[in-house]
């Protein structure tokens, strides 16, 4: 999935209401990441392929968005742009953070994995432990069956030779 083009409209429809809501409440069920950007922004230039690579590594479970500053004048003036790129993380629960600067992928990785999805890969390692658990289960039934089968064969009666 391409990073999304982002209007104020969609961001009212599917992040937050400002005009309506005094808190934050996120809108949806993925977490996302806002780049603040201009066309004529060296660095945002820099950051902007980073953001294309991630938003296929990630998705489906992340949103990228790109906010065009000079286009989308009065979202910069609600979120305090002074200086681009500024990056917005929204975790599905909790507040957004602002990072200013081009930041390397390998800290756009970092904060993604252990602030943005940090729930999916609990809910990971809840569902690999559950599966070792039935795995655990199935092969301890097939053991004891097993078991029972050898038991049951050694009572019974040898048979008596001619």
């Amino acid at each position: 999935m391409a990073t999304i083009k982002l209007t104020k409209q969609m961001f009212l429809d599917q992040i937050f209401d400002y005009t309506k809501e005094k808190e934050w409440k996120y809108k949806d069920n993925v977490p996302a990441i806002i780049d603040f950007y201009a066309d004529w922004c060296g660095p945002c230039k820099m950051v902007a392929p980073i953001l294309e690579e991630l938003s296929e590594k990630y998705a489906g479970k992340l949103k990228i968005y790109k906010l065009d500053t000079e286009v989308e004048r009065e979202l910069a003036a609600v979120f305090g742009i002074r200086s681009i790129p500024s990056i917005l993380f929204i975790p599905v629960e909790g507040r957004p953070m602002m990072q200013v600067g081009a930041l390397p992928k390998s800290v756009l990785i970092d904060v993604i994995e252990k602030e943005l999805l940090k729930d999916n890969k609990e809910e990971e390692k809840k569902d690999e432990a559950k599966a070792e658990t039935e795995n655990t289960e199935a092969t301890d039934k097939k053991d004891n069956a097993t078991e029972e089968t050898k038991n049951e064969e050694s009572e019974k009666p040898e048979e008596v030779q001619k």
